[in-house]
């Protein structure tokens, strides 16, 4: 059984940092993609970011290109995404994910509100 659990999200001023982290089991990690999502209140699932399995490439939503960073420990099954320049519109639910869509397997997600 797929299994992906997030921790370190918490509340935090603009302009302060967190890092996430989810650690992952039940299929074979290192050779897996993964996946930042979030959501809002009152909105849809977002993508955040992406990495790929050796974590060389990664890639990044416009909006938090240059503020997050995503990599992975694939030793530890673990993926992470240090936020860095919090702005209040990255308050959400931030979930690690197969994939970017509803439909993908993610994990119950850790709040992150950022707010003064």
């Amino acid at each position: 059984e797929v299994q992906l659990v997030e921790a370190g999200g918490g509340l935090v001023q603009p302009g302060g940092s967190l890092r996430l982290s989810c650690v992952a089991s039940g299929f074979t990690f290192s050779r897996t993609p993964m996946y930042w999502v979030r959501q809002a209140p009152g909105k849809g699932l977002e993508w955040v970011s992406t990495i790929l399995s050796d974590g060389r490439d990664t890639y990044y939503k416009g909006s938090v290109q240059g503020r997050f960073t995503i990599s992975r420990d694939n030793a530890k099954n673990t993926l992470y995404l240090q936020m860095n320049s919090l702005k209040t519109e990255d308050t959400a639910v931030y979930s690690c994910a197969l994939g970017a869509s509803e439909q993908s397997i993610r994990g119950q997600g850790t709040q992150v509100t950022v707010s003064s």
